[in-house]
């Protein structure tokens, strides 16, 4: 099994994906994975999602994660379904004690010092900067690496192909994370691997 930061490198922006009908999933997931966006986090926000990981994991190339995990429940089914990672809008010390037991990559949502601290004191050191613009946007991420240089950060929440830039051009930055290469709806496949592929390019 990879860890996370690995598959945090594996493309600069990792598609933050709702699906709502299980029969886009893997359109959708073929048409990532042709742009060049391998590592497709599926939010845990509807009843289809957990179909939708086990139907993506079909496709070839792609690396299937479950996004919105909030506690310990959630993270042993999307496991069960088969997701390569895991990522939530928060940190908690039972679902991040869950996760390192399992040993899967794990990227816990934080917005402040005390949330990174609690994350360095389980062993974590990378997580999701989150809500990434309403928590402050880069200035206040900069701010917080600044004492936390072990740490690596994907920020979500805000980000547009307009920012992705800026953000991806800062060091401890390795991903971003973005639902504008996902969007709702019966996916229109060249559409998408149009905006992967524009997503791939974003990275400095």
């Amino acid at each position: 099994m990879s860890d996370i930061e690995t598959i945090m490198r594996i493309a600069p922006v990792v598609p933050v994906i709702v699906i709502e009908d299980l029969a886009h999933a893997v359109p959708l997931a073929e048409a990532l994975v042709a742009g060049g966006l391998r590592a497709l986090e599926v939010t845990l926000r509807t009843p289809q999602a957990l179909d939708a990981i086990r139907a993506m994991k079909q496709v070839k190339g792609a690396i299937v994660g479950a996004g919105t995990v909030t506690n310990v429940e959630e993270l042993e089914d999307a496991l069960e379904a088969g997701s390569e990672f895991i990522v939530s809008p928060g940190l908690t010390e039972p679902l991040a004690r869950a996760a390192i037991r399992h040993n899967v990559p794990f990227l816990p949502g934080i917005a402040n010092a005390s949330d990174i601290m609690r994350g360095l004191d389980l062993g974590l050191t990378h997580f999701k900067f989150f809500p990434a613009m309403a928590a402050g946007g880069l200035p206040a991420l900069k701010a917080l690496a600044a004492p936390f240089s072990q740490c690596r950060f994907c920020p979500t929440g805000g980000i547009s192909p307009e920012n992705a830039g800026e953000w991806l051009a800062f060091g401890p930055v390795l991903c971003v994370g973005g639902s504008w290469v996902a969007p709702k709806g019966a996916p229109d496949k060249a559409a998408i691997e149009a905006l992967a592929r524009k997503a791939v390019g974003l990275r400095p």
